[in-house]
């Protein structure tokens, strides 16, 4: 799940090296935090957060083929 949201991320973006994702076990979920560079930020959220939501159902389907549960982030770049 990881692998898709790095694969949709650096699509989107301007530097797809700044694209990083980070993947944190709590219990039974998956938390992903992904970063990207503060000038692409905009174009992973998108407007009124529609790319995010976007993102968030994709991997909520993709983890449930594999009964697992996830959560995506979207860490802002410091």
């Amino acid at each position: 799940m990881k692998e898709l949201i790095e694969y949709i991320a650096r699509s989107l973006v301007d530097d797809p090296a700044q694209v990083e994702v980070r993947s944190v076990n709590s219990g039974s979920s998956t938390n992903l935090r992904l970063k990207v560079a503060k000038e692409d930020m905009g174009r992973v959220i998108g407007r009124n957060g529609r790319v995010a939501n976007a993102m968030r159902i994709l991997l909520k389907v993709a983890a449930a083929r594999e009964n697992k549960r996830t959560h995506l982030d979207i860490v802002d770049p410091e």
